[in-house]
């Protein structure tokens, strides 16, 4: 499988990405339960720094599908970015405060009205990821980007909070999970959480015809680790969570 490697504008500021920010964002992410603003508001800031390389957010229009932490509202805000979240759900908290009610795989908006799609930890979330990955291709000017990521089926936390023991099995895991708590988990294998490999993203982003791959590796990871993606099955297990930034042909 052929993987990109294009290079950011000239001009466009880098992100640093070494092993002290992989330990930041896994630090932060362990603190989700206990710290959400914290572990949100530290993956905004570099989510942001990650668009940075290729794109001024001043005056852009994005729109963050699967929207919910007020977190990621208020950063690209602060980047002067007309910032319109989307969810299915209106009492998540950006949508509340002013957004979108609106399914990922049927968006209200004209073909070629975002400048910038923002979709983070979504596609493990939709029956049918192709499907709204398509959708949200379709509401991208020519020229505009796709940032999607999300977290594969394989990976240590696949299963979310039911993580690791979805590796014996999504049921299981569910059945696992509310014996210990008492009630069921938020994230339901086959109803509310769904089975997504890297390859699945990968093959639909490089075959995607009005598409160009700008990134494809793993979002917390160090880049060294990119090489991964090279690997198939090992890539399922190690990359934790697949970043594609794409561009509208």
């Amino acid at each position: 499988m052929r993987l990109p490697a294009a290079p950011p504008p000239p001009g466009r500021p880098r992100q640093r990405r070494d092993v002290l920010r992989s330990v930041r964002l896994f630090r932060s992410f362990l603190r989700e339960q206990s710290d959400p603003g914290d572990f949100y508001g530290t993956l905004a800031v570099d989510s942001i720094d990650t668009l940075r390389e290729w794109v001024d957010l001043r005056g852009r229009v994005v729109l963050d599908v699967g929207a919910g932490p007020g977190e990621f509202a208020a950063a690209f805000r602060a980047e002067g970015a007309r910032y319109v979240p989307v969810d299915h759900d209106r009492t998540v908290v950006s949508v509340r405060a002013g957004g979108v009610v609106a399914s990922a795989a049927a968006l209200p908006l004209a073909e070629g009205s975002a400048d910038i799609v923002f979709a983070s930890n979504l596609w493990e979330h939709v029956e049918d990821p192709r499907a709204v990955g398509d959708e949200m291709v379709r509401v991208l000017r020519p020229g505009g980007l796709l940032y999607l990521s999300y977290t594969n089926w394989l990976s240590p936390w696949g299963g979310h909070e039911t993580s690791p023991r979805h590796w014996l099995g999504g049921g299981r895991a569910v059945a696992s999970y509310t014996r210990r708590h008492g009630h069921p988990p938020k994230n339901r294998v086959g109803e509310t959480l769904f089975r997504v490999s890297v390859t699945e993203g990968l093959d639909w982003a490089l075959t995607h015809p009005d598409v160009e791959v700008l990134v494809a590796r793993p979002r917390y990871l160090p880049d060294a680790a990119r090489h991964v993606l090279r690997l198939p099955g090992v890539r399922e297990i190690l990359t934790w969570n697949l970043l594609l930034i794409l561009r509208r042909r």
